[in-house]
Order: structure tokens, then C-alpha cells, then sequence
């Protein structure tokens, strides 16, 4: 099962709930933690699909409940921040006791600050991403505008946010107050990533300049341009997990870490959740890739189907043959483009050609040469074509061997 769901103790004792999301052969080469938002919860579905994202470029992701919300232990009212960056390091204690140590942590709006400040407590991340995240932790204050006052006078107030109430004391206001975050950024010394929307206004695009400019190098910036706050919009959410992986992967050396990951006798696996449609997750070799149907038959189109990717193997394997016969002949063949596509068409010659509904499986591959070559030689590579490996394996009998693992 890629998807988990675990549970941790933080130093006040409250048990906290989480999902850890693992890519397909289960043994990420990097694990990652994920803050969500200010009374949001590792449910909400721009977190998910960050984690997916992640978890498709081989990463395990641990996203959880802060203190009081969700499905964890505890009253929301006696947390704060503190608290919440306490509740981050508890996450990767857990990580390094039950699998490995993270080396990424991810923080979006509040999360993303509490996020730099746990980084600075766990040594063992090496890269740091925020997004939406405030300059400054009193930030929240805004939010929580309609209540100040009753929770100056009164000590606690209840706050609506989002549609829902929320009790906040005193304390939790007191707490912000002694966080200074451009402080923790110039001292944490480890790459970071800030992505925030230009159109944010919830929290504006001014802070991400205060935490860039607060931070050293290695240090970058990413616009999502026209993204709301909470990333409301999948492609939005998905952007910028891509974004976060392709990034982070400079400074976490997954590449040998795959290569030593490799714990599968098989050189494809595939992995599909209850709740992920047709989005599969897949590890090729070393490399991870994400399978999909259309969206016209229900799939989210995140991937290329399973007969595009048979198709695309045909292709790939049709221009390697072809390129590698004119080396060997010492023919010049500047380029071989193949196109391939895949259906069932009625048969041209079959055993029951009487039966009008037979129909046999199709490829149909189109294919270009670009180079100096006379028609004779264009007639053999078109032979040629023909023996590539994975064409003769579609021609042949072939069987699949199934077998139930425990």
C-alpha cells in the first residue's frame, strides 16, 4: 500500500495523525514533511496533490493534523505556533525512527514559516520550501482581526475562519510575538525555496521579497502567477509540486540514492490507491513516471495511458534500432522520427473474416528519415524497422506469469 496512515506522539503527549504517501516500489530516495496551512489540515486538496506530485518523482511524503485539527489529539485553543513547529520536528523524529530521516520539509501560508523554523531545528534537512508563506508569524494577526480585541481584553475570543470557529487565546497571539523569522531565514544556511502568488491576498506578495531578502544563497524564487492562497486550482497545486521536486533534487542527490534503492526483482512497478482514479504511480528502472487515462474516459490525464506508453515503447525502440543498423552501415541518418498510435481496427486477414465485429490489435507507426539515403537504402531500413526488439515481441506468443505477494 503506497499510502499510510501513521500515528506519532509530540512532546506534550498528544497522539497526531498523518498520511505518509510512498512512490511506487515504496522506498522513496528522500523523505519529505509537509505544514499544512493555519487551521487547515492534511486533507485539504492542494496538499494532496503537492504530495503526489512529490511522491511521482520518488519521494515519500508525510503530511499530518497539527495539534487539535483534523483527526489529531489535543484543543486546537491551547496551541500555538511554538507548537506547531514542536509538532514538525515530532513528525521527523518519527520519519528517522520508523524509515529515514527527512531531508526536504515543505510549508504552505503559516506552515511555510513554521517550516523554516523547524528546519533550523532538524539536522537532518537539507532543503527548505515555503509557499504563501508570511515574512513574519504575527501576520496571522489579520486573520484574526474580528477577535483581537475580545482576545486582548477578555483573554480568548472565538474567531470564524474559513466558515468555521475557532477559539484563540491570548497566548497564541503572545507566542507570535517572539518569533522573528527574517532572523531564523539569515541564520538557517540551507537552500531554500519561496513560491508565492503574485495575486495572493491573503497574504502579499511583499513577503515573499522580506523572506528572500532575509535569506542567503542558495536561495530562489517562483511565481505562481494567477494561484489564490490555498491553490484552489489543481493545476495550480500540481505546479507546484513539480516545481518543488525538480528543485530540490539538486541538493538531495537522488540520483545515487535511487540507483541503491532499487529493491524490486522487477523492472516496472505500478501502484494505484482507492482514491486516485486511474492516476497510477509507476517506477521504471530508476526513473518514476505517472500512468493515466484521459480525462474523456474519467482518468485526470496526468500521465499517458497504458497502450500510449506500449506504443511510445515501440517508438523509442523503433529510431534506436534504425539509428543504431545506420551507424553500423556507416549510413548518414540525421534524424528517425516515429510516430506510433494504437486501436482496434477490423483485421485485413483473419481466420473469421465472415465475423464483421472481429478486430485485432493495431499499431499504426508512421515513420520519418531525414538524412542522405537513396531509396534502396530507405526500403532496407523500412525491413529493418520491422526487427526491432519490442516489435518482434508483439508479433510473438508472449506470456505474463502472475504471482500473489503477501
Amino acid at each position: 500500500m503506497a499510502l499510510q496512515k501513521i500515528s506519532f506522539q509530540n512532546s506534550d503527549g498528544h497522539t497526531l495523525i498523518g498520511r505518509l504517501e510512498l512512490p511506487a516500489d515504496q522506498h522513496p530516495h528522500n523523505f519529505a514533511v509537509f505544514a499544512h496551512c493555519f487551521t487547515c489540515n492534511k486533507n485539504l486538496l492542494a496538499v494532496k496533490n503537492i504530495g503526489k506530485a512529490l511522491t511521482s518523482h520518488g519521494f515519500g511524503v508525510l503530511r499530518f493534523d497539527f495539534t487539535g485539527l483534523g483527526e489529531s489529539d489535543g484543543d486546537f485553543s491551547d496551541t500555538n505556533f511554538s507548537g506547531n513547529v514542536g509538532d514538525l520536528v515530532a513528525a521527523a523524529k518519527y520519519l528517522e525512527d520508523h524509515h529515514k530521516a527527512p531531508s526536504l520539509i515543505i510549508g504552505h501560508s503559516l506552515g511555510g514559516a513554521a517550516a523554516i523554523f523547524a528546519a533550523a531545528e532538524i539536522p537532518s534537512i537539507k532543503a527548505v520550501a515555503t509557499i504563501g508563506a508570511p515574512s513574519n508569524p504575527v501576520h496571522v494577526k489579520h486573520l484574526l482581526r474580528s477577535g483581537v480585541d475580545e482576545i486582548l481584553s477578555t483573554g480568548k475570543a472565538t474567531v470564524n475562519l474559513s466558515g468555521r470557529d475557532f477559539t484563540i487565546k491570548k497566548q497564541f497571539l503572545d507566542d507570535l510575538e517572539t518569533k522573528s523569522l527574517p532572523e531564523t531565514a539569515k541564520a538557517l544556511r540551507k537552500p531554500l525555496l519561496i513560491l508565492h502568488s503574485p495575486q495572493d491576498d491573503t497574504v502579499g506578495i511583499n513577503n515573499a521579497e522580506e523572506i528572500y531578502k532575509a535569506a542567503h544563497h542558495p536561495k530562489s524564487f517562483v511565481s505562481l502567477d494567477g494561484a489564490d492562497h490555498l491553490l484552489g486550482r489543481k493545476e495550480d497545486s500540481i505546479y507546484t509540486g513539480e516545481v518543488i521536486a525538480g528543485w530540490a533534487k539538486r541538493y538531495l542527490g537522488t540520483l545515487g540514492v535511487q540507483e541503491q534503492g532499487l529493491k524490486t526483482k522487477h523492472q516496472v512497478v505500478a501502484s494505484l490507491n482507492e482514491d486516485d482514479g486511474f492516476t497510477t504511480q509507476m517506477k521504471v528502472g530508476n526513473h518514476y513516471m505517472v500512468a493515466d487515462e484521459p480525462t474523456s474516459f474519467g482518468g485526470n490525464d496526468f500521465g499517458p495511458s497504458p497502450y500510449k506508453l506500449v506504443s511510445a515503447g515501440l517508438s523509442a525502440c523503433t529510431v534506436m534500432t534504425i539509428q543504431m543498423y545506420a551507424r553500423r552501415k556507416g549510413w548518414k541518418v540525421d534524424n528517425v522520427e516515429v510516430h506510433t498510435s494504437y486501436s482496434k481496427t477490423h483485421a485485413q486477414d483473419c481466420e473469421n473474416c465472415e465475423d464483421t465485429t472481429a478486430k485485432i490489435d493495431t499499431f499504426h507507426r508512421e515513420i520519418r528519415l531525414t538524412g542522405d539515403l537513396d531509396d534502396k537504402q530507405k526500403q532496407r531500413i523500412m525491413q529493418i524497422a520491422d526487427k526491432c526488439p519490442v516489435h518482434k515481441t508483439l508479433h510473438s506468443e508472449t506470456q505474463v506469469i502472475s504471482t500473489l505477494l503477501e
